[in-house]
């Protein structure tokens, strides 16, 4: 589709090169399709046609090589605004390695800190010792921090955004809900205990990849949608892609399409919030 108004920001999308790094996540047949190389030369054109004018590169890998990597390739690429990074947060030298990334070329692209709690076996791992440790040092640094988790590990993210009231915490796709099954419950009322805490903030983000990747429908999506758009209001929702992850289900323009679908009943400026100014405003961009 081609952008009219405002120029958007996608809040959430990654590249990788298999020849620099496996991306080792990607296993079996359903995730097949994105065994190869996806970079910003292939994400710049769709972009540029939906109207998208910046963009928040997130990171994928827990190594730490990747972050430079990233930071690299934003401070080369006009469309990358914002970087979204790792680092290990049990280190007790979290904030000398934040400041060392910052002073990389393209360190001020900079805005966030990630890691790949879905994969932690502990529902709690955001509230151990060592890591909140490690997320103050985030708040101090003036980042934000996002949190990919399943539902199940919803409930220590509002303890975790209770006991940092100084951070915050950048919810990415929805919490992944169980949109295959469409069950609403319990994943809604844990969104809304954390939305509860004022320093929070969603992602419209990687509901098509959880939803039927082949049959999927804007009313499969819409009561997931409906139920962040209620509990964080569009000045705390900010559009992501997903992209190329979202390749699975969905053409980017498609994304986009169903976003726009899904927040149709908000007025043109709560809109141009979900698309574009949280996004600036959360991720300083």
């Amino acid at each position: 589709m081609t952008g009219t108004g405002p120029l958007l920001v996608d809040a959430h999308h990654h590249v990788w090169d298999l020849s620099v790094r496996d991306q080792e996540w990607i296993t079996g047949d359903a995730l097949a399709p994105l065994r190869r190389n996806f970079t910003l030369a292939d994400l710049a054109p769709e972009a540029r046609a939906a109207g998208v004018g910046a963009t928040v590169l997130v990171q994928t890998v827990t190594v730490p090589d990747e972050t430079p990597e990233l930071l690299a390739l934003a401070a080369d690429h006009e469309l990358v605004a914002g970087v979204v990074g790792w680092t290990d947060l049990t280190r007790p030298d979290v904030a000398d390695t934040l400041a060392a990334l910052r002073e990389l070329p393209g360190g001020q692209h900079l805005v966030g800190i990630r890691h790949q709690v879905q994969g932690e076996p502990e529902p709690e791992w955001l509230l151990r010792p060592d890591v909140r440790r490690g997320l103050a040092a985030v708040a101090a640094a003036g980042l934000a921090y996002d949190l990919v988790v399943l539902p199940h590990q919803l409930p220590a993210c509002a303890k975790a955004a209770a006991d940092l009231p100084e951070l915050t915490f950048v919810l990415d796709h929805l919490g992944k809900p169980p949109i295959v099954s469409g069950a609403v419950e319990p994943w809604a009322s844990a969104v809304r205990a954390l939305a509860a805490r004022p320093n929070t903030v969603c992602k419209l983000s990687g509901m098509v990849t959880e939803a039927d990747h082949a049959t999927w429908t804007i009313d499969d999506l819409r009561p997931f949608a409906d139920t962040v758009v209620e509990a964080f209001g569009p000045r705390r929702l900010m559009f992501g892609s997903d992209w190329p992850v979202s390749t699975l289900a969905a053409g980017y323009g498609e994304v986009l399409d169903a976003a726009r679908l899904l927040t149709g009943y908000l007025d043109p400026a709560e809109r141009v919030e979900v698309f574009g100014g949280t996004a600036r405003r959360v991720y300083g961009l």
